[in-house]
């Protein structure tokens, strides 16, 4: 059989092994980060992004992520996790069973999407091959929303930052936003426990484009003698060779936030976004209302 098929059908298999080996569940940062360092991923891939600032390889592995929760292998969760169900634990796709999955949970929604795909000028073609097979970019909103964010001046940009980390949990979070002081944009304290906290520095990158490794050394310098914990929140992505900086031995370690993950901070706070609920059809529910 040919292994023709979109190209993020690869990850299936490789999403179900990533959450068992983190225990059956865990966020899609978590999900991307393992398997991008325990799998050969084309920087081409990494470093693409899409129009609404997603890296091409989020991008494929968000969509393989879409249709396995469509083919109840991973659980729909309503706060951003993602959960292998009982099938998935039990569930291992070679290449054409992949291909063959998707066929069958793409079927219902191909005409819809192709008629949508008419009508719409922007159109992000995830393809492997030349089967014709092309879908919308996933999660409109998503890309709206970074759209939306990069528009922003400097400074609203970090103000909505500051918002995020607040509703996040961190306290007196403080935009500083002076100049000349080594990218350091805000500061804050996250309380860990009643008796424990830790300052946090913070920097807000307005990109269309990656954050280097320079960068992100550069920032764990400006922290230097005055925290050991540092956060870079971007509408951007970060180079394979920027993440593995933010966490090298021996060094702070540095929380990335890209562009997916801040759309992702918003989904789960409700901010800035109006949730609606969209309901599938049941079909076994009717199947004993057939028979006359």
């Amino acid at each position: 059989m040919s292994k023709k098929g979109p190209a993020f059908v690869r990850y299936f298999q490789i999403i179900i092994d990533s959450l068992k080996e983190l225990g059956g569940s865990a966020r899609p940062a978590e999900v991307i980060e393992l398997i991008s360092t325990k799998h050969k991923i084309p920087e081409e891939d990494v470093n693409t992004l899409l129009k609404g600032g997603q890296s091409r390889f989020e991008n494929q592995v968000n969509w393989a992520r879409f249709y396995l929760t469509r083919a109840g292998i991973l659980d729909s969760s309503q706060r951003g996790v993602w959960t292998l169900t009982e099938k998935g634990r039990n569930t291992k796709l070679k290449h054409n069973d992949a291909v063959e999955l998707f066929k069958e949970i793409h079927k219902p929604f191909s005409d819809e999407w192709h008629k949508k795909k008419k009508e719409e000028k922007d159109i992000d073609v995830i393809n492997d091959d030349d089967s014709g097979i092309e879908m919308g970019e996933f999660g409109e909103h998503r890309t709206q929303l970074l759209e939306l964010l990069k528009t922003l001046p400097p400074s609203g940009f970090e103000r909505i930052c500051q918002r995020l980390l607040r509703e996040s949990g961190f306290q007196n979070v403080v935009v500083t936003g002076r100049t000349g002081d080594g990218g350091i944009d805000g500061h804050g304290v996250l309380q860990i426990n009643p008796l424990v906290s830790v300052q946090v520095l913070f920097q807000c990158k307005k990109y269309d484009k990656t954050v280097s490794p320079s960068q992100v050394r550069d920032f764990r310098g400006a922290m230097s003698g005055r925290t050991e914990k540092g956060i870079i929140m971007t509408t951007g992505t970060f180079t394979a060779e920027a993440r593995k900086e933010a966490i090298r031995d021996g060094v702070p370690p540095i929380e990335l936030v890209d562009g997916d993950r801040l759309v992702e901070m918003f989904e789960q706070l409700e901010l800035g976004l109006k949730p609606r609920t969209v309901y599938d059809i049941d079909e076994s529910f009717f199947s004993e209302y057939r028979e006359e």
